[in-house]
């Protein structure tokens, strides 16, 4: 799948100042709409605005948001029409986490990985009651309207150098794309179920980073990807500890704020060079700004990180095992490429004997 490459301190280096600024303010939406599940609204946008890479984009800026906030509520009409029907549901859910993972296998593009964020989050919701969606759906809502006020915003602060936009250049995949994806499809919807059993709705970002390890093509980035993962939530709950930790000194908005820009602008920075790939610090940074916000909500945050941490990396790694053993069974990818293989051998022999 394609990933989002690093970005230039060259072409932008107030890119880790105008992500911290982000960061800050979602967080300061927090505390003005006070949503019914903070973690949304504090994480989302940091996501949507920093995969965003050298000049200001208006189609990414706008078209990002628009699209979650589109998708979102046909997804909550859905589950809410066939939550009365167990099996359909359940079938329903497959189905669309089949597409999405055709799609990114087929393509590379990331945009089926929207359609498998949001059907995983708003089929595990449903299984909480129509309530329980309605509030995911309104969070969705309210971050993606945070995510279009703040990127204008940022870049208009905090300018990137270059004017050049950035294109995506994603590759096609290789292999049996429709096993592939059915493999994938399969181990969500289990995984789905555990994180309905052992997640409370407002950690469902946290279950985003679990998905996430399944969108890749091959054994090895899967498990790759899933280390990834595993240390950008270790990383993430380190600075969301020290945040809190640092607050109960001095409990104030102001201090809390300024805690967040330092927090992200650490995180910020290692994306423009730290030694781990750059997605590993834009996740941690959503996963600190969730757990803060998650936290802060509870009456225990210090259990209530562990815990959090504790349940993403035991799912994210059993998703993986299951889809590295399951395609190691199927062999799906390697088939393609063994006949692809096979054609270039016996073109080279006709080839040779010709001359």
């Amino acid at each position: 799948m394609y990933v989002t490459p690093r970005p230039e301190a060259n072409d932008d280096p107030l890119y880790a100042v105008r992500l911290a600024f982000v960061g800050m303010m979602s967080y300061l939406a927090v505390v003005l709409i006070n949503p019914a599940l903070p973690p949304i609204v504090a994480a989302l946008p940091v996501g949507l605005i920093g995969a965003q890479r050298k000049a200001f984009s208006a189609g990414k800026a706008i078209g990002g948001p628009l699209a979650m906030i589109v998708l979102t509520f046909v997804m909550a009409w859905l589950v809410q029409q066939l939550r009365p029907m167990p099996a359909v549901y359940v079938l329903v859910m497959w189905l669309l986490y089949f597409l999405g993972f055709r799609a990114i296998l087929k393509t590379g593009a990331p945009g089926g990985m929207l359609i498998v964020i949001v059907t995983v989050l708003m089929s595990v919701m449903g299984m909480h009651g129509a309530a329980t969606v309605e509030s995911m759906r309104d969070g969705f809502f309210q971050a993606a309207l945070v995510a279009l006020l703040l990127a204008p915003l940022a870049y208009a602060l905090f300018p990137p150098h270059t004017t050049e936009q950035h294109v995506d250049n994603p590759r096609p995949g290789q292999g049996k794309a429709n096993i592939g994806a059915a493999i994938r499809a399969t181990v969500l919807l289990g995984l789905s179920f555990w994180l309905y059993a052992v997640m409370e709705p407002s950690d469902m970002m946290m279950a985003v980073i679990a998905a996430m390890v399944l969108v890749f093509p091959t054994r090895g980035t899967v498990f790759s990807e899933a280390g990834q993962r595993i240390r950008a939530t270790v990383y993430g709950g380190a600075l969301a500890l020290g945040v809190l930790a640092l607050f109960t000194v001095s409990s104030h908005l102001p201090v809390l704020m300024g805690l967040i820009f330092l927090g992200c602008l650490l995180l910020g920075n290692k994306m423009l060079e730290g030694r781990h790939p750059s997605n590993v610090y834009q996740y941690a940074m959503s996963v600190a700004l969730s757990l803060i916000a998650g936290a802060l909500s509870t009456q225990d945050a210090d259990y209530a990180t562990f815990t959090r941490i504790i349940l993403t990396v035991t799912g994210a790694f059993m998703a993986a095992f299951a889809v590295a053993a399951l395609d190691t069974l199927t062999q799906w990818r390697e088939s393609t490429l063994q006949q692809t293989q096979r054609v270039h051998t016996l073109d080279h022999a006709h080839e040779r004997r010709i001359d």
